[in-house]
């Protein structure tokens, strides 16, 4: 919910980076806020009200997290206009907005991963020692 309360508040970014969780967990929230929405729509037989409302208000902070998130892989937001070339120019989106970060910092600016810190390796636990067992003994 952080990543999608982060998109919202930034709904102006256009520029810079978004790195693919980020993305892809804003556009999961809002797959399920629209499938809420939805089944809402059908008890009260509201047809497409809500929904429309809430597409409309989240249209400015998608296309800006969709700019962002093009400009971490390298590419230009008029990528963005491949949506409008159907199923081959979905599918060749849906390729660059899965692909993984530009490693380092790109014209867009620096990578978010690289930013955030490593996570401290768990503690080692010294194994006891083992003895050898005497062959002789064991008989």
């Amino acid at each position: 919910m952080d990543y999608y309360k982060k998109v919202i508040t930034n709904y102006t970014g256009f520029s810079g980076r978004a790195r693919r969780k980020e993305y892809w967990m804003f556009t999961l929230v809002n797959a399920l806020i629209g499938l809420a929405l939805g089944i809402i729509e059908g008890i009260i037989n509201m047809k497409d009200v809500l929904s429309g409302l809430y597409s409309l208000a989240v249209l400015i902070p998608s296309l800006a997290v969709s700019f962002r998130r093009l400009h971490d892989t390298g590419r230009s937001a008029w990528w963005l206009l491949l949506v409008l070339v159907p199923i081959i120019g979905w599918i060749a989106l849906l390729v660059f907005l899965v692909q993984d970060s530009q490693p380092g910092t790109n014209v867009y600016g620096p990578n978010p991963k690289e930013g955030m810190p490593t996570p401290p390796a768990p503690p080692m636990i010294p194994a006891a020692p083992i003895e050898p067992i005497d062959p002789a003994q064991t008989m």
